[in-house]
């Protein structure tokens, strides 16, 4: 069987175990979020918390809470690595330096998971598993509250509340990510994946010396960090390292995993907004896109241009030989198609227009399917931004699930489109401009500056992997990167949340013959376009100085 072959049946094993998942596990989102029950462990944390789950919030009572509630999370996860020197279970690794522990602490809260330090050798066992393995739960749980908050402002009519965002918290965790991630853990174990607390011990000599490595509690970490499209490695070489991704069995049920609540979500929209069919085109969209990403990477990576890529059948340089390019190309188009991260090959190593292809993928806004929660409203954004559009062409006030589209909620979805690409080409045109920043990059020319709009590509999109010939271990890469992760996490669901109660408050607008109906083909097909020609064309120019000319020149 050739390796092509081989990479269509595992897009195809996917998309079949994708799809028998879709339907109970987007239902029982739904149910999970419209239920007015609440479980005993839940009661408890809301007694501890202080917080009522009755209690309905208005849009900025809602912010508030997602605000306060991530800024004490950076607090207590920066004051943990700080003091991780006096820690048990720190392994005798010291405690982190301010910068970096600012990054990592910015980089956990915020979803993205950048990790400018050698996991391995820098977090013990109680940093990995009760700092950042927390975050990995409570911020990919943020993200669907957020996501849930938008589609309640679209199936309700005539109140801004959007529901209680400490309940939606709770209920993210402990319902979904949690019994998910538990199950996650024992099939990556059954893998081959480690889960232990040992310490640090030689495996063997290695170049005249020992070959030292710590254990720690890898599956679990493993299973959320992929769940919850946080991305974050316990080893420096995540998803490439045998203890993390054993096989190739291992390997396609984390891409499994990434992709597993983004998709589904437009199941839990469509029954919550009462029309399954709304559903069913976000998910044409996203789909499409996704499997064109796909198609595109494998066609790049396999091609055959020079005796060196036919003698190793593609281009394998900076992958695993055990997954292979058909392996490695689904993971990287799934991990910056999401808001994941996770690597299981070496992206600065794939071809230009792969890298290019990954690059761009994270900045179409990662959206097909995108993060946990933030896919989805990233995804409703561009569909309101479709029908104004369409609004435009036909002359008519565009509508949207039976809510008007006006000046006000043009200009939400407009801010919410333009804060990343801001954040990432201002951000990139400063660090090439300033000569201290360019010290970093292993390459010059294309391939250089690739290295840093990637970087600012990942930190502002809430990615977290990395062309990684780039040294981003400094005071100016760890405090800007860091900024560009919180703004581009933060700000945009400031524009979310108040364009989601500002649909909330208005009175539903009774179809007619002029509706454009968005639960059909054609729209699915315009919201395609729109997100290629808006989004996609913003970056041209800086992906033209980079991955297009090294791809051109190769």
């Amino acid at each position: 069987m050739s390796s092509q072959i081989a990479g269509v049946l595992q897009l195809l094993a996917l998309i079949a175990a994708l799809a028998l998942a879709y339907r109970p596990l987007g239902d029982y989102m739904a149910r999970v979020y419209s239920s007015e029950r609440h479980y005993k462990p839940e009661k408890w944390i809301y007694k501890v918390i202080g917080a009522d789950p009755a209690a309905e919030m208005r849009w900025p009572a809602y912010l508030r809470g997602v605000l306060a509630f991530s800024a004490v999370s950076v607090l207590f996860l920066y004051l943990m690595q700080r003091v991780q020197g006096s820690l048990p279970g720190s392994l005798g690794f010291s405690s982190i330096d301010p910068d970096q522990a600012f990054n990592t602490a910015a980089s956990f809260v915020a979803n993205t998971n950048w990790q400018s330090y050698y996991g391995e050798q820098a977090m013990g066992h109680v940093v990995q598993t009760g700092g950042l393995a927390v975050q990995n739960f409570v911020s990919a749980a943020v993200g669907m509250a957020v996501a849930v908050a938008l589609v309640r402002g679209f199936s309700r009519a005539r109140t801004g509340e959007l529901g209680n965002f400490w309940a939606d918290l709770v209920r993210g965790t402990v319902r979904i990510l949690l019994p998910i991630s538990v199950i996650g853990a024992v099939v990556l174990v059954a893998c081959g994946a480690i889960q232990n607390f040992s310490g640090i011990h030689g495996v063997g000599q290695f170049l005249g010396g020992t070959q030292e490595w710590n254990g720690g509690a890898v599956a679990s970490q493993e299973a959320i960090k992929e769940l919850g499209t946080n991305g974050g490695g316990y080893f420096n070489a995540n998803s490439a390292h045998p203890f993390e991704n054993p096989n190739p069995l291992s390997n396609l049920f984390e891409i499994f995993l990434i992709l597993l609540i983004p998709f589904a979500l437009t199941r839990t929209f469509g029954r919550m907004v009462g029309s399954l069919k709304q559903g069913y085109a976000i998910l044409g969209a996203m789909a499409v896109i996704w499997i064109g990403f796909t198609a595109l990477m494998m066609w790049t990576e396999f091609a055959h241009r020079g005796p060196a890529f036919e003698i190793a059948g593609g281009a394998m340089e900076g992958k695993e030989t055990r997954f292979g390019i058909a392996g490695s190309s689904l993971f990287a188009v799934a991990t910056t198609l999401t808001s994941t991260g996770a690597v299981n090959s070496f992206h600065s190593s794939y071809t230009g227009f792969g890298g290019g292809i990954t690059m761009l993928g994270m900045q179409l806004g990662e959206i097909a399917p995108g993060g946990v929660g933030s896919g989805l409203y990233g995804m409703l954004i561009m569909a309101i931004i479709a029908v104004f559009i369409a609004g435009l062409m036909v002359g008519r006030t565009p509508e949207y699930l039976g809510k008007k589209i006006g000046t006000r909620e043009i200009k939400f979805a407009a801010c919410y489109i333009l804060v990343t690409p801001a954040l990432v080409l201002g951000f990139t045109a400063v660090a090439m401009a300033l000569p201290t920043p360019a010290d970093s990059m292993t390459n010059t020319g294309a391939h250089g500056f690739s290295e840093i709009l990637y970087a600012y590509t990942s930190g502002a999109n809430n990615n977290g992997s990395a062309f990684a010939g780039l040294n981003a271990d400094t005071q100016w890469f760890n405090t800007t990167i860091g900024i560009a992760m919180l703004l581009g996490r933060f700000l945009p669901m400031v524009f979310v949340l108040a364009l989601a109660g500002s649909l909330a408050e208005q009175k539903p607008v009774p179809e007619t013959a002029g509706t454009l109906r968005t639960d059909k083909p054609l729209y699915a097909g315009l919201l395609v376009g729109t997100l290629l020609i808006v989004t996609g064309l913003t970056y041209f120019p800086a992906l033209a100085l980079g991955p297009l000319a090294e791809g051109l020149a190769s």
